[in-house]
Formats: structure tokens, C-alpha cells, sequence
């Protein structure tokens, strides 16, 4: 069987070496960030719109060298790691950037580390899901509201925490709410609701991630003269929407089909993953 790699501070490592010590900070305190990409066809998709939210975060996070993390230094290093593996067209990346350093909560320094992780995505672009998905909303734990809301960051309890209750639950994801009751986004995705022929999505001042899928399905919306607009939205018009979809980087459009007994179409967002598949 063929060696696997990750790329660790631009050394290829084997994937069953260790690299991080006890005293790491992304382990130790989860000070760090992260992207999940997705290449399709050899090339890596939405490479500015990640750079940009990599380098916000950064830059939030007082962490130093985030100028270098440009969209040519994602492209190059997941071509070189592709390289390196062997892997071809559809690959998913996971670029994890940490705050190197010692000290305890407060950080000896601020210069950063990161590594890049790269496996296969099966062939094709983003293939809407045959069988809708079953969802619904996880409350123990709602999200707080605050500068890093919108960010990717390594202090992911909240998700794993809904991820538990979804495995409980037998369901394929669970939405979850922010500080205030409103939804907010669902486990590793951002949330679209259609109700009465409109597009409404949790605004980025609910608390959700700054989705760069979010912001590539909207864009293509607004093109095509599909209004969607950003909200505070209640939970409960869950009950009452004509349709649901979830977006991210690596899997583009999912259709939700089911809430509790209510059940829901899919033609909006059928023809937004066409769209989608046509940039």
C-alpha cells in the first residue's frame, strides 16, 4: 500500500507520525483555526474566498503570518501534497493552523503553524444527495454570538456535542441555535430555508459561520435573479417551509427532506446545485 502524507510547516510527514507535542496550543487550549477545501477536476475551488476567511481569522485571532496564507499558497501547497499522494481531481484538504508557542492561556508568541491533510472525494462535481436528509434541532447547547462567531475555529465541543446527539438521534444532521433561540447553522454546514417562493438564511450576525459556500450559493442566487435574504430566523418556521438545504465547501448542496413529521420539496434547490455545478 502507498505511503500517505501530510504536509506539516512545508515538510512532507507520514500520516501515522506524530508532530505535535503535549504542549501544543491547538490541543492544549484549541488556539488555532481551520479550512476544509474541496478540489474538483485538479483544481481547487474557491481558493480566494478561503484565503480571505483564513486570513480574517488569523488576523481576529492575533496570530502572526496570515499575509502568507494567500490563495497561491493554497493552491501551490495542496497541488504539491496532491503531488506527493497521488491523488488526482476530487480531493478534500483540512489546512489546520495553530498558534506555535508555549505558555498557558496566554500565548508566549504568536507566530503560527500549520498542517494540511488530503484525501479522496469520489468522482464528479457536487452531486445533490438522492435521499434527502433527516434533521432536526439540537438546544442543549446554543452558540454564543461574538468577533468569532463567523471564523472556523479549532473549539469545535458545540459541534461534536450536536454530532453526539445526531448519532443518538439516528438522524443525518442536527441544526443548532444561537444564543438568543434563532437558528443558527447545522453541524458542518450553513442553512437555507424557502418559504412562501423566498430564500432566507441565518444573517452572519446570528453567530453563523462566514460560509464560503454560503457566500458562493448566494452570489450564484443573485445572478440568476433568486432573491435570498439574510435573517433572524425563529426555529419554528421549520414547520411551515416548502424547503430546506444545507451548503459547504466539500459538499455543496444538500436537500433536507425531513423534520419531525413534516416533510419538504426540493425544486429550488435542485435547480441551485445545477447552477452550482455550472460555474
Amino acid at each position: 500500500m502507498q505511503q500517505e502524507y501530510i504536509l506539516h510547516n512545508d515538510q512532507f510527514i507520514a500520516i501515522d507520525q506524530a508532530i505535535l507535542t503535549a504542549k501544543n496550543r491547538g490541543f492544549r487550549y484549541g488556539d488555532g483555526l481551520f479550512e476544509s477545501m474541496r478540489m474538483s477536476g485538479g483544481k481547487l475551488k474557491f481558493a480566494e474566498l478561503h484565503a480571505d476567511r483564513l486570513q480574517a481569522g488569523m488576523n481576529a485571532l492575533k496570530m502572526e503570518g496570515g499575509i502568507l496564507f494567500d490563495d497561491y499558497f493554497l493552491k501551490q501547497k495542496t497541488a504539491e501534497l496532491c503531488k506527493r499522494n497521488k491523488l488526482k481531481d476530487n480531493v478534500r484538504f483540512r489546512l489546520s493552523v495553530y498558534r506555535e508557542g508555549e505558555g498557558l492561556y496566554t500565548p508566549d508568541g504568536n507566530k503560527s503553524g500549520y498542517v494540511l491533510e488530503a484525501g479522496p472525494l469520489a468522482p464528479g462535481g457536487y452531486e445533490l444527495n438522492k435521499k434527502g436528509l433527516i434533521i432536526n434541532v439540537y438546544d442543549e447547547i446554543t452558540k454564543p454570538i461574538n468577533k468569532l462567531s463567523t471564523y472556523k475555529t479549532s473549539n469545535s465541543l458545540l459541534y461534536v456535542m450536536a454530532g453526539l446527539y445526531k448519532q443518538q438521534n439516528r438522524l443525518d444532521e442536527a441544526f443548532i441555535l444561537n444564543q438568543h433561540g434563532f437558528l443558527c447553522e447545522s453541524i458542518s454546514s450553513n442553512v437555507f430555508v424557502v418559504y412562501d417562493k423566498q430564500i432566507y438564511t441565518p444573517a452572519l450576525s446570528e453567530g453563523c459561520i462566514a460560509g464560503v459556500m454560503r457566500n458562493v450559493v448566494m452570489k450564484v442566487a443573485k445572478t440568476n435573479q433568486i432573491p435570498v435574504i439574510e435573517a433572524q430566523i425563529n426555529p419554528e418556521v421549520l414547520n411551515e417551509a416548502d424547503e430546506v438545504f444545507i451548503t459547504n465547501a466539500t459538499s455543496g448542496i444538500r436537500w433536507v427532506m425531513g423534520y419531525g413529521k413534516k416533510r419538504y420539496f426540493n425544486e429550488i434547490t435542485k435547480s441551485l446545485s445545477s447552477l452550482l455545478n455550472a460555474l
